[in-house]
């Protein structure tokens, strides 16, 4: 599967890249958006592209040797570290900042780390084995049920987060639970007959759940947006693009809060979303939201 830069048009239009210039793209994936401004910039800007997950900056490297693109910066890092990582590269006066958030289809398709119900595979989870010890398997395992539980409910909205935490802790008594298809089997026992026929696949919300607590998702977005606003260059401008309530809360209150007291001004009142062409060629963009600031 090709990843397709979700929000692209937008993202560009948005942020009008000029010849020069210095972007970060904090979530850089396959560099569709990278890419994209790199051109834009030209030989004398650059755009730094950070990853927590080191086998796609490797990837991207590859791809942009072979483009000659010369102007890429690429970081295996956390943006969690987004002011050390500026401060490393001498970004100096930073035009804009990209956050395209959550997982992508290499994570899916490519990573064998258990990121997809719809696969038999380790339940890991995390982006950057290296850097990273807690994995899905162990919180399955190990975490005391009420745990579990509030993760399920408070990071995957589960409604039945109670039900699928004590039918994790009933089957982990027999042993230990190591793939994703056991997860699986475990929720479609514990669940209603109904919210098995319904849209949403009854794993949905328990996988988003265990990813986004693996990687401390939310808590290394907050740190993100903080510093991010802290480097960039006066009328430097913020875009995040956020596919699910709990990320675009957290974007949509920082950015009220840091508005009330004048360091930014919010451009986008209501979130951007996809066109219906684009959502057509590209169904994953279906839930994104553009939401974009600029310091004052």
């Amino acid at each position: 599967m090709i990843h397709k830069p979700v929000l692209l048009k937008e993202v560009l239009e948005i942020f009008d890249p000029q010849p020069g210039e210095t972007y970060i793209d904090a979530t850089v994936n396959g560099g569709g958006h990278a890419l994209a401004i790199a051109e834009r910039v030209g030989p004398k800007g650059e755009v730094a592209g950070i990853d927590w997950d080191c086998q796609l900056p490797e990837k991207l490297k590859i791809k942009s040797e072979k483009l000659k693109v010369k102007n890429l910066i690429l970081v295996c890092d956390n943006y969690a570290n987004i002011k050390s990582i500026a401060g490393k590269y001498n970004l100096g006066k930073i035009a804009g900042i990209l956050f395209d958030l959550g997982f992508s289809s290499y994570h899916i398709e490519e990573s064998g780390r258990g990121f997809s119900f719809l696969r038999n595979e380790p339940l890991d989870m995390r982006y950057s084995p290296k850097n990273n010890e807690l994995t899905a398997e162990k919180i399955i395992n190990t975490w005391p049920e009420e745990a579990i539980e509030t993760i399920l409910r408070e990071y995957g909205e589960e409604r039945f987060a109670h039900r699928i935490s004590r039918g994790i802790i009933q089957a982990r008594h027999d042993k230990n639970i190591s793939t994703t298809a056991e997860l699986v089997k475990i929720i479609s026992r514990s669940v209603p007959q109904f919210y098995l026929k319904s849209r949403l696949h009854p794993a949905t919300k328990t996988f988003q759940a265990l990813r986004i607590a693996v990687n401390d998702e939310l808590g290394n977005l907050a740190k993100a947006l903080e510093d991010a606003v802290y480097i960039l260059g006066a009328r430097g401008k913020i875009a995040v693009i956020s596919f699910h309530s709990l990320e675009d809360r957290i974007v949509k209150n920082f950015f009220k809060e840091r508005s009330r007291e004048g360091s930014i001004k919010i451009l986008t009142p209501k979130p951007v979303g996809p066109e219906k062409k684009e959502i057509y060629e590209n169904p994953r963009a279906r839930s994104a939201k553009l939401r974009v600031a600029t310091k004052t």
